[in-house]
């Protein structure tokens, strides 16, 4: 399999202009993002980057929000017969003045501008746009006097640049095509900020703004700055022009329409003091396009490099290559880790919820592709995430809770904070957000095996997560008399996305995901202070640990049509509609029922997924993840429900699937689609992934949710253990399986064929029968791994 050639199978096209922000095509490097758009009289380009933000934010009523104790008194003596608790005044009025900083605009993504480029449309006319994912590069089709002509965009992957030249599509000859450019500042910039700095040079053909990006709350007109003020400044220089500002178009130029055009589009983000000691000056000529363009199309070729697949079914396959593009696109090792709408933004687009962190599954899911598709480096952004919040997380465990340990926030932004950004208690007291912050480190050392991320990364933020847990679930109301039992409980807590907090606390302890995320959390602790050596130095909390799983909660349960299912919190109906998919949090991401569970726990699981209803938005990945582990995923449905939330440029939008739950018989079914590019859709290739190959409890797993009629090939997927496995499937029967041992891990596999398995590596020849299969292996090593057969000699 050659996987940049595979890539290259899976373009994403539009015919005729493109005019919608969520019709062009996308670009980036991970930091720098570009969505290309098209209109019948203008080529019109946009800009973003995951490092440019509003970074004002607002932290008022510091001194009123109390401490948790407090508010959890004053609750727990209203009366229990009330509907809401903000039927009550003093709460209503409470979550008024605790959420009011989340209602200020700030902080959010900045738009960084747009370029336009027009054209005479008696003379041209725009025929469509092709996106080549193999290696980011965009060609725009036109007829110019009757003859096809194009225009090629891509954007740099080692500098945030984009670069841009028209050409006669016969003879590859640079033509002109534009009579104008102008650079726009984003049209929602705050009026309180400074006024863009502009700069023209005809001589230079280049065009430029400065855009000051205040520290302080409301910097006001005589705003002197401030040591942690933030800029950006975007530029662009053609091959040829004049200057051409006037009042309304202060940032133009007019072009040369004799001879052809080329174009270099840079931007510089950082602290304003740096920003204004850049250069405008742009590579210029055709070497330094040569040089971005090799140097692009080798990262890109290095990029698929790391994995493949090649399927029989067309639509997998491009979802699996297109959505693996964007990733690379949207997020990269050393830039802020995204937000809910990564690196593309215009006006309003990617300004919901502040575009901030939300971290109830939003801001996990986009990185669960990163372990089994062999893009480690793209887990990296999250964990300096991690590492940004956890001095506020501690202090609010310390300040708020009076606990140790660190409470992970509900939602966060990648700016400087004191305090908790929504300490609303309706939400605010989620407790499974804590544990799920920190889950993917320790998927990242399992699937890597490597020791020195666990102690430098990882460590510290899961044992600060497992201090705060253990001394929440030991606090005196978590546990006695009133819960007729000797465990230690998750209370008060809030179901993700459903019931907030209710009278009486009636569903507000031991919700399922709170549980089985706790449970893992705990888990992970014991075996990372084995793996580090640090067993007697953490004495305490272990013990603390294992006594919590000793006396652990069971999981909520129901009846229903389908027989008995998990439900998210004790004495819900089973029938419930849900926004985020709690049900089947025990398979994925609590990871602890699946094709291994025993019967009754795995039947309880399947029917926990089939009996589940789902209101839309939270579920394309998330539930459909939990299908294929369960290896029950009806990939005809999933398909279909792709093609649903499948917007015209090649990205998956949340939809609504159902009313009964939050949203009203009115409700628009396509209200999340224009608020941006949401990223943790993304995520989507590793749902094909977990039909390929499964790991999560160290056995590995060829092709449990894949048609046995439909033909599949996948190169180095990446299994727990730190192997990087490649298999194919024909005609119902796996062929050859190749792995790699990164980590010198002993590899336990399930045996696919009933004559079983003839393997060969540093161990020598061996021949394997029954279910399981277990060999040594060493550091560096491959292993193959083939049918066994009666009348081939060797290691029989």
């Amino acid at each position: 399999m050659k996987p940049f050639e595979q890539a290259r199978k899976h373009p994403i096209t539009f015919t005729g202009p493109a005019p919608d922000f969520f019709e062009g095509a996308l670009l980036g490097n991970g930091g720098l993002g570009v969505v290309v758009t098209t209109r019948p009289d203008a080529v019109m380009i946009h800009f973003g980057h995951n490092n440019v933000w509003d970074i004002r934010i607002a932290e008022d009523h510091a001194d009123e929000i109390g401490t948790f104790q407090d508010v959890y008194n004053r609750l727990k003596d209203i009366p229990d017969h009330l509907s809401s608790l903000t039927e009550d005044s003093w709460y209503r009025e409470y979550c008024e003045m605790t959420g009011e900083n989340y209602r200020k605009s700030y902080p959010r993504p900045m738009p960084c501008g747009s370029l336009l480029l027009q054209f005479d449309r008696r003379e041209t006319e725009v025929l469509g746009h092709t996106l080549d994912i193999s290696n980011g590069r965009c060609r725009i089709d036109f007829l110019v006097g009757g003859n096809p002509a194009q225009l090629e965009l891509f954007v740099e992957q080692e500098h945030d640049r984009l670069w841009l030249r028209t050409a006669d599509t016969a003879t590859g000859r640079e033509i002109p095509l534009f009579h104008a450019l102008t650079l726009i500042p984003d049209p929602e910039t705050p009026k309180e900020f400074p006024k863009a700095a502009s700069f023209v040079d005809g001589d230079a053909c280049t065009v430029a703004f400065t855009q000051h990006l205040p520290y302080v709350e409301k910097p006001g007109a005589d705003y002197g700055g401030h040591v942690k003020d933030k800029a950006f400044r975007l530029a662009v220089r053609t091959s040829g022009g004049f200057a051409a500002s006037s009042k309304d178009q202060p940032l133009s130029l007019k072009l040369d329409t004799k001879n052809g055009f080329s174009a270099c589009v840079e931007l510089w983000e950082g602290l304003n003091s740096e920003i204004a000691a850049v250069s405008d000056k742009l590579p210029p000529g055709q070497d330094a396009w040569n040089d971005a363009e090799s140097g692009t199309e080798e990262s890109w070729r290095d990029y698929w490099s790391r994995s493949a697949v090649a399927l029989e079914d067309e639509l997998l396959e491009r979802t699996w290559y297109w959505n693996l593009y964007f990733f690379n696109c949207s997020v990269k090792e050393g830039v802020t880790c995204p937000g809910l709408f990564a690196n593309w933004s215009f006006s309003s687009i990617g300004s919901a919820w502040h575009g901030d962190y939300h971290m109830n599954y939003n801001t996990q899911q986009p990185f669960w592709l990163a372990f089994s598709s062999n893009h480690l480096d793209k887990h990296l952004p999250y964990v300096d995430m991690v590492d940004h919040v956890l001095p506020v997380s501690r202090k609010w465990a310390q300040e708020y809770y009076g606990l140790r340990g660190a409470y992970y926030p509900h939602s966060a932004y990648p700016v400087d904070m004191t305090m908790m950004p929504y300490p609303v208690p309706h939400w605010g007291w989620e407790i499974c957000e804590t544990p799920w912050t920190v889950q993917s480190l320790w998927w990242h050392y399992l699937y890597s095996m490597d020791e020195t991320f666990l102690r430098e990364r990882a460590f510290v933020p899961i044992k600060e997560a497992a201090l705060f847990m253990v001394d929440y679930m030991k606090r005196p109301e978590a546990r006695g008399g009133r819960w007729g039992d000797d465990n230690y409980h998750i209370f008060p807590t809030v179901v993700p996305e459903l019931y907030e907090l209710s009278p009486g606390f009636a569903k507000n302890s031991d919700c399922l995901v709170d549980l089985t995320l706790t449970k893992f959390l705990f888990h992970a602790f014991v075996r990372a202070c084995g793996v580090l050596g640090e067993e007697e130095a953490e004495t305490a909390l272990l013990h603390d640990v294992k006594d919590i799983l000793a006396n652990f909660p069971d999981y909520p349960t129901a009846e229903s049509s389908r027989g008995t299912v998990f439900v998210s919190v004790t004495g819900e109906d089973a029938e419930v509609v849900y926004n985020v998919p709690n049900p089947i949090t025990t398979v994925f991401p609590g990871e602890e029922h699946g094709l291994h569970s025993d019967p009754e726990a795995y039947q309880i699981a399947v029917n926990s997924f089939l009996n589940h209803r789902n209101e839309g938005g939270n579920e394309l990945v998330f539930y459909n993840f939990a299908g294929a582990r369960l290896g029950i995923l009806d990939l005809e449905r999933f398909k279909r429900q792709i093609h649903y939330c499948l917007l015209p440029n090649g990205t998956c939008t949340d939809r609504v699937l159902m009313t009964g739950g939050r949203y009203a018989a009115t409700t628009n079914f396509d209200f999340m689609s224009g608020m941006g590019i949401w990223f943790e859709n993304f995520a989507l290739p590793a749902v094909i992934n977990e039909c390929l190959l499964q790991s999560y409890n160290g056995e590995l797993r060829l092709f449990p949710n894949w048609p046995k009629d439909k033909r599949a090939e996948f190169h180095t997927l990446r299994a727990v253990g730190g192997f990087l496995v490649s298999a194919s499937v024909e005609a119902g029967e796996v062929q050859a399986v190749e792995i790699i041992s990164e980590a010198g891990s002993t590899l336990t596999f399930h045996i696919p064929w009933p004559e079983g398995a003839f393997c060969t590596g540093s161990f020598g020849e061996k021949r394997m029968s029954g279910e399981i299969g277990e060999l040594p292996t060493t550091a560096g090593e491959t292993i193959r791994i083939v049918k066994h057969s009666q009348s081939d000699s060797r290691g029989a």
